[in-house]
């Protein structure tokens, strides 16, 4: 098995986001702000007649142009494929201190950080550009990607609100065009949203100048030497400053991993409220599968993990958007792993489990949060209460609820 690649000396920095017009007002802003740099684009829309086109740029206007063709079918496959050499390309040219990839529309920025790192080369930023305004109506949209034009692959099955909610969540940076021409005015309400969707997340506005003063946070990871102080110094925006701020790959894949991500904290402002419900008593299948429809539409956004009576080995992912639910196994709870196997689970996920550990039950647990404008908290609070384990039901002990109806075996396809 060969061990990894070489190294390249070229700093990238990943911007996404299906708000088209925004993440072309934030690329426009990088290339201006640090001089010399290059965006490297891949249009997938001509994926239909068989190529994807590439294309390089500068400030002035087109570099180079080409054609991938696409790799079984698949125009995202075709991306991977191309992407990793044209960087070591420009990395052998020299002269170029910053790379910017522009995804296209549905591409989501954590497949293609991780080609990226994986081709030899530091990620110095991931940024999602957002048009605040269009936040909810993208999160309440669950027509396929297919519909719009927008699917990456004939098999493409995600859609509009699961795919925008995946880019805004696993950017570092996201990038705030407002007043774009034809797009409605934000107000407060879209602000809170985008903020309690990703507390985490450096916003930065874009389009009418970056606040003055603002101060660069320090990295959040260690910058490779070669970003030189020479590119930093030519950051002459917030947004240049945060895409050269650092960015952990790995890091990230975690905090959007159901057993430990890091999910948004109650709130309550503007009208956008944000619930986190938390307990140590497992869901009735047939209830809680019942209910599921209620549940999805409720909020805009909801994620988490959560246990299942019945089912005390396997820690279900639950992700909803745009009206339509996703619930998988995202693997064992590691309460019911034996001791040797914790060697083999990574240090974050066991340190999340050790931070809400359960003499009894361990790690398995409900934790799931409800993100939305006019969120109903004292209605969906008893709705999930309904769901559970009644006192009897819990009393009765697991061997009970092993004999309980398997309602989420079609949904889990068991």
């Amino acid at each position: 098995m060969s061990g990894p690649g070489p190294r390249h000396d070229l700093p990238v920095v990943i911007v996404g986001g299906l708000h088209a017009d925004a993440r072309r007002a934030a690329v426009a802003r990088l290339l201006a702000d640090v001089p010399g740099s290059v965006v490297l684009h891949h249009d997938l829309a001509t994926a239909t007649a068989g190529t994807v086109v590439r294309t390089v740029r500068d400030a002035t206007g087109i570099l180079d142009a080409g054609e991938a063709p696409l790799v079984n079918d698949c125009a995202c496959c075709a991306l991977r494929e191309d992407l990793v050499p044209e960087l070591v390309r420009l990395a052998e040219a020299g002269g170029t201190p910053l790379a910017v990839v522009e995804l296209w529309d549905s591409v989501e920025p954590k497949a293609m950080a991780e080609v990226v790192t994986a081709g030899g080369f530091t990620v110095t930023g991931v940024i999602t550009a957002v048009d605040p305004a269009l936040v909810l109506p993208y999160l309440g949209n669950g027509d396929d990607l297919a519909e719009g034009g927008l699917a990456a692959a004939a098999t493409d099955q995600r859609t509009v609100a699961d795919t925008f909610a995946r880019q805004l969540e696993y950017a570092s940076v996201l990038a705030l065009a407002e007043s774009l021409p034809g797009s409605p005015e934000a107000d407060d309400e879209d602000r809170e949203l985008l903020t309690q969707l990703h507390p985490t997340a450096r916003r930065v506005p874009i389009g009418h100048g970056d606040p003055a003063g603002t101060p660069a946070p320090a990295p959040s990871v260690s910058v490779s030497a070669f970003v030189s102080a020479s590119v930093s110094a030519s950051a002459s925006s917030e947004l240049a400053r945060a895409a050269l701020a650092g960015f952990d790959v790995e890091a990230a894949a975690a905090a959007q991993h159901p057993a430990c991500a890091l999910l948004p904290a109650e709130a309550d402002a503007h009208g956008v409220a944000t619930l986190v419900w938390h307990r140590r008593r497992p869901f009735h299948p047939e209830r809680l599968y019942a209910a599921l429809e209620d549940l999805t539409c409720a909020a805009a956004r909801s994620r988490g993990r959560f246990w299942l009576a019945g089912k005390g080995d396997t820690l279900l992912h639950w992700d909803a958007a745009g009206g339509a639910l996703c619930v998988e196994s995202a693997g064992p709870w590691l309460a019911s792993l034996p001791d040797a196997a914790w060697e083999l689970v990574p240090p974050v996920r066991r340190a999340a489990a050790a931070l809400d550990w359960h003499p009894e039950h361990g790690d398995r647990c409900q934790h799931l949060v409800f993100t939305s404008p006019g969120l109903d908290r004292d209605g969906l609070e008893r709705l999930l209460e309904s769901c559970l384990l009644t006192d009897a039901e819990y009393a009765a002990g697991q061997a009970a609820w092993e004999r309980l109806p398997p309602a989420f075996d079609t949904l889990l396809e068991v």
